[in-house]
């Protein structure tokens, strides 16, 4: 008989009641307790007889201690280990034994101790390496998201992946646009397999592949709350369903009111965005900063090992991580300390964005109120241990006693695989009872956020920023639609800067006004607009830079095609060398791309000092075939403010910001 099993009650050779084990047993016989009648059959006794009262005097009490003694003596017996020398210690357990004991031992199951299903289980572990590879295939496409060729020969020049997927999966970002210019982009009809999918599971995006609520989800996991560790009381208090999880839907509804208005500036506020932008314009420069600064650091030894084991790393880091490279963006301390700020709050709250801010997780909450795969609750076997509240990714009240919320589950599986009671189960088609599929808004912040979005609109395009004081150095990308219109759908996602070649496409800070925060802007002293590079064109999800062509953008004077300009290059005369200080320069029409040069020069000899003659090549430009690259301003010798600049008037996108030459018909409409 297996040593873990109780040994039966030995047999008394009588039959009739016994005396509770833990009454303290004499050899004086004890009278019997009353027996209450039953209406049903009495239990046989091991040898199938039926059990029927006996007197009190015939129960042997003594002889059933003593029975029970000597049986457990002999079983402790059986079960003692062989003595031992008094002076000896038993063998600690091995590095390995410790090892095996730590992690791979099975951890006791608290309360009941119901193992949770095997097919949970599975799908837990799944949505893990589901986080993992999409995060992994989102870097992997941020990474890529550069040109590392030249453009020398006249090849075409296009991106190898599509690296602008994921924004265009976003459904926010489709319903933003949508509202704004009452148009789809035909790529972003991506975004319907996603809301197909929230339709069958819920919110999977935001557990299973969002790359942003991953990085909130691992810096949750690795930097806890110090005073609440992971576990205990402050963890469920953090987890437990709050009413700031409403912010994120009137947000949703500020953004959209603004969008129907005409401003895409949700995608200040898009996950997605966030997330290309945070970490394409702060993170990845500062790891090639850092890295390419270390390196040079050690190579610059003189030990011969390490200078050929520093080529080597940096070799294999520039053709798989780092920039070939290294880039500088405009402002882009505040865009890097603002992702700082937000994963720093999962210290206190886990995943707080996801929770409180995010737009496109109200989006997918809202639809997620009509999935087929939801929980179910048997609210009667709950004894509120609060597991499933410690584990709980979303906030979404999964245990028992209160309605679990539909509309914030990330779809983890976390809180069925801790319920150590059997309490919740996942399931197609459950009982709805124990659900709240919609989020609870307050009808009055719920106008108050209509009439913000209404009222916000007005309020920033009142500024002087877009009609009365249009700021001269705003250049747009090549193939950008008028401004107006470029504010409609514009998501400020970054992937036109970051894809830029020449690093001349950046973030804008307050040039655009409020409305056009973090929208492009081209700062030729930066870098300049490669003539045949069309890749912004190419990477922007919406529709803002237009996919055109290298014949487009250079024009085609055989076929009759304009070129298209982003602006017109300007000379100040009193900074620049051969108009002030009769010094030979022609650097700037040297490095003009167009064909013909939209620079000439005009030979002349002037005065210099102590009355010799200077022969110099006084620079002009031609508005008709300036491009406004600003190759002319990048390289300009005078370094503090060249002495040749470019301004955004004469940009084909627009019919007003023009040059009044006298070859251009100003009264078209």
């Amino acid at each position: 008989m297996s040593a873990s099993l109780p040994r039966p009650i030995p047999w008394l050779g009588s039959i009739g009641p016994v005396n509770p084990l833990d009454e303290t047993i004499t050899d004086a016989p004890s009278a019997a307790p009353p027996r209450a009648k039953s209406a049903g059959p009495k239990r046989g006794d091991d040898r199938g007889g039926v059990a029927s009262p006996a007197p009190a005097g015939r129960t042997k009490a003594p002889a059933l201690a003593a029975a029970m003694v000597a049986d457990g003596a002999a079983e402790s017996a059986a079960s003692a280990p062989a003595k031992t020398p008094t002076n000896s210690k038993p063998a600690a357990p091995s590095f390995l034994q410790r090892m095996k004991t730590k992690f791979f031992a099975k951890k006791k199951i608290p309360g009941s101790g119901i193992p949770p299903r095997k097919i949970i289980a599975w799908l837990r572990n799944g949505r893990r390496l589901s986080q993992a590879g999409f995060f992994a295939l989102f870097m992997f496409l941020l990474v890529r998201t550069e040109f590392r060729g030249g453009f020398s020969g006249g090849a075409t020049i296009r991106m190898p992946y599509p690296v602008e997927g994921f924004l265009l999966a976003d459904p926010f970002v489709s319903l933003m646009t949508l509202l704004s210019t009452h148009t789809v982009y035909r790529s972003l009809w991506w975004s319907v397999g996603l809301v197909a999918l929230t339709l069958l599971f819920g919110r999977v995006f935001c557990g299973w592949i969002c790359p942003f609520g991953t990085l909130h989800h691992f810096f949750a996991w690795l930097v806890p709350n110090p005073k609440g560790a992971t576990t205990g009381g402050r963890r469920v208090e953090a987890n437990k369903t709050r009413p700031y999880q409403n912010i994120k839907y009137y947000l949703l509804l500020v953004f959209l009111v603004m969008a129907a208005c005409g401003s895409a500036i949700g995608g200040l506020f898009d996950p997605i965005c966030i997330a290309v932008r945070s970490i394409g314009l702060g993170v990845l420069p500062f790891f090639n900063y850092v890295t390419g600064r270390g390196l040079d650091t050690v190579s610059s030894g003189n030990l011969r090992i390490l200078q050929q084991a520093t080529d080597s790393t940096r070799d294999v880091l520039v053709a798989t991580v780092l920039q070939p490279r290294q880039y500088f963006f405009h402002q882009t301390w505040v865009i890097g300390a603002l992702l700082f700020v937000v994963i720093l709050a999962n210290r206190w709250i886990p995943r707080f964005w996801c929770r409180a801010l995010c737009p496109l997780g109200a989006t997918l909450g809202v639809i997620a109120k009509h999935a087929v795969f939801g929980m179910e609750k048997d609210h009667s076997k709950c004894t509120d241990c609060n597991l499933c509240i410690v584990h709980c990714q979303g906030a979404d009240s999964p245990q028992g006693g209160v309605k679990w919320r539909q509309d914030e589950c990330h779809m983890c599986m976390n809180c069925e695989v801790s319920c150590p009671e059997d309490v919740i189960k996942f399931r197609f088609m459950p009982n709805r009872q124990s659900a709240r599929t919609a989020p609870q808004l307050d009808r009055r912040k719920t106008l108050v956020s209509a009439l913000a979005g209404v009222c916000a609109l007005p309020v920033l395009r009142t500024s002087d920023t877009l009609d009365a004081n249009y700021y001269d150095r705003l250049i747009r990308p090549p193939g950008s639609v008028a401004e107006r219109d470029f504010l409609e759908r514009c998501i400020r996602c970054a992937e036109c800067m970051k894809v830029c070649p020449n690093n001349a496409l950046h973030p804008t800070f307050l040039e655009a006004g409020i409305e056009g925060l973090w929208t492009p802007i081209l700062i030729p002293r930066i870098g300049y607009c490669e003539p045949t590079c069309v890749l912004c064109g190419q990477v922007c999800p919406t529709g803002a830079i237009q996919k055109i062509t290298e014949e487009q953008k250079l024009g085609n004077r055989q076929r009759n095609v304009p070129h298209i300009s982003i602006g017109t290059a300007f000379y100040d005369q009193g900074r620049c060398l051969p108009w002030s200080m009769a010094t030979p320069c022609i650097v700037c029409e040297e490095f003009c791309p167009t064909s013909p040069k939209a620079i000439w020069v005009e030979e002349l000899d002037v005065p210099g000092r102590e009355g010799r003659t200077v022969h110099v090549q006084r620079p002009h430009v031609d508005p008709k075939l300036c491009i406004g690259c600003g190759a002319c301003e990048k390289v300009c010798p005078v370094q503090d403010r060249p002495a040749v600049y470019v301004t955004s008037v004469g940009e084909s996108r627009s019919r007003t910001n023009v040059i009044l030459l006298e070859t251009e018909n100003y009264n078209r409409s």
